[in-house]
Parts: structure tokens; sequence; C-alpha cells
């Protein structure tokens, strides 16, 4: 027994209520794939860090596979500022040369990938680090992004230096842990086609590696509540088509438009459904996965 109980017996039924709630769909995606990219304030808070961590263990331990894509791009920035060296970026992407590689590849192999897996382990899973660069997991060309010039109107190719999109996601690694309780928390690394590390944006490796696995759901945790429609608000649930229209229409703009776009390509690629969520709320994932209202917006095929 804890020090710690609920209010009154009305609590403990209330919880009861909601694990029975549960019950079905975790029959539904028992032994299968969920790809869940990590991010955003949900990683720069320590609560909801670790609060993380604990829901990934327990999709483990109710026979889901979770598979964890992370970000850090503001842990990048405050490194590279740290050490000096100056970073832009051109379209959200961070050109990126070899003194910033280094400083990625440490930054996102090394504190943050460890941080995560720490985290799960002492939650009680087992979480096991490694990039894209680990078995060949993500093979990756180099990304070149097409601008046009405001005033001449004449469109250029911008070089972004070491920042790669997949190629070839070759999942045997991750399939070596199906059987087993590990938890992979990938790196968004990968290698180019001359042998040389390329800095991948987190969401693209993160739908790329869904796909690949076949897996049932993709989830993608963001600073918002979700895709939000010309009034403010929230929609909970999207078809493929639906997901297209509201891109062309100029309903969504910015930065929301590749995280959708990802969830597209994803699904068509064979994921079974991938859902924006509000990663500043504790356990959202288990939210949209395990109750009948979910949590932020669901992308399905039809």
């Amino acid at each position: 027994m804890t020090d710690t109980k609920p209010d009154s017996n009305a609590d403990y039924f209330a919880k009861a209520e909601v694990l029975s709630e549960a019950l079905p769909y975790m029959r539904r995606f028992t032994g299968r794939t969920v790809v869940v990219k990590f991010g955003g304030h949900a990683m720069g808070d320590p609560k909801l860090f670790d609060l993380f961590a604990r829901d990934m263990v327990l999709l483990r331990q109710v026979g889901i596979r979770p598979i964890v894509v992370h970000g850090g791009g503001p842990q990048i920035g405050a490194m590279l500022e740290k050490l000096g060296i100056k970073s832009e970026f051109i379209d959200g992407l961070r050109v990126t040369d070899q003194a910033t590689i280094d400083v990625v590849e440490m930054v996102l192999s090394g504190s943050i990938n460890k941080q995560i897996v720490s985290a799960i382990n002492a939650a009680g899973g087992t979480g096991i680090g490694i990039s894209g660069k680990d078995g060949g997991l993500i093979r990756a060309d180099r990304l070149k992004r097409t601008t046009r010039d405001p005033d001449s109107n004449i469109e250029r190719i911008v070089d972004l230096g070491l920042v790669g999109e997949p190629k070839v996601i070759s999942p045997h690694i991750l399939e070596a842990f199906e059987d087993s309780d590990v938890i992979p928390v990938i790196a968004p690394i990968g290698t180019g086609p001359d042998g040389e590390t390329l800095n991948i944006n987190a969401d693209t490796a993160a739908g790329a590696i869904a796909a690949a696995t076949r897996a049932s759901r993709l989830y993608m945790l963001t600073d918002v509540a979700g895709v939000l429609g010309k009034d403010g608000e929230l929609i909970t649930d999207l078809t493929l088509s639906e997901a297209q229209s509201i891109i062309e229409s100029g309903v969504i703009t910015g930065g929301m438009i590749p995280k959708i776009e990802t969830c597209i390509d994803a699904i068509q690629s064979g994921v079974d459904g991938a859902a924006i969520v509000d990663g500043r709320v504790a356990h959202t994932v288990l939210v949209e996965l395990f109750t009948a209202g979910g949590a932020g917006t669901l992308i399905t095929r039809n």
C-alpha cells in the first residue's frame, strides 16, 4: 500500500471504469506496432517527460509494440549557441555543415536519446537507444529545397548541406526487438549516399519508420491540440481525402502542413491511422489509443 489514496471509493470505481473501457482497444492493438514521434513541449517538461516514458512502458506491458522517434531542435540550438556555431534555417529546416552535424549527432544520439532511454528504464521498461545509422536503419538522400526570390520571382535550388530525407528504411534491426520487451528509441540521423551522416526531420523519420514497419498507428506529439478548422475548433477525425482537401483549401498553414503530409504519406504506405495529438497534455497517446473519444486529430484511410 502507498500513502497516496484517492479521495473516496468512487475514485477507485472511476479508475476501474476507465480500465474496462480500454480493454477492447488493448485487445485490438495487442501485437501491433505504434510509432510515436516525441518532441515539443513534452520533451522540455520534466513531469510530462516522465509520464510519457511510463505510458510507453504501459503500452509494452499490455502487448503493444511502441517505437519512439524523437526530435531535439531546441537542445541542438542551445548547444550550437554554447559552442559559438552559427546556424540558420530555410523553410523550417536547419542548414547543416560538418561542424553542425557533429553537434546534431552528439545531442540527438547522445544526451537526448539516453535521457529518454533512462526514463523508460526507470519506469520499469527496457529502452534501447539507437540512431538511423545503426544497422543501416535509415539510408537517406540529401534534401534540397526550391525557393522563389520575392523580387525577381525566379526559383532557385537551395543546398541545405548535410540534411537528408529517408530513401530506404531497413527495419530488420527493429524486427529483432519484436519478441522482446525492448522499446526502441530512435534518433533521426541517417546515412547518406557517400556514407556521410545526415540530419533528418524527426516527423519525416517517424512517418517513414511507421510505413516500413506497417504500424497500426503513427502518433505525432505537437504543441497544439491537433488540426484546427476555420472556426478554430478541433477537427477530431479526417479521412485521407479530407486531409488533402484542407491543405489545398488553405484551412491550415505553416508547420501543420508538413505534419499532415507526413501522416498522409504514412497511411498511403500502409499505416492504419495517424494522429496529431497535444504533447502538452499528460497521457495524450493513451487517451487517443484506448478511449472511444480519442484525443487530437485522427487521420484514417476512409
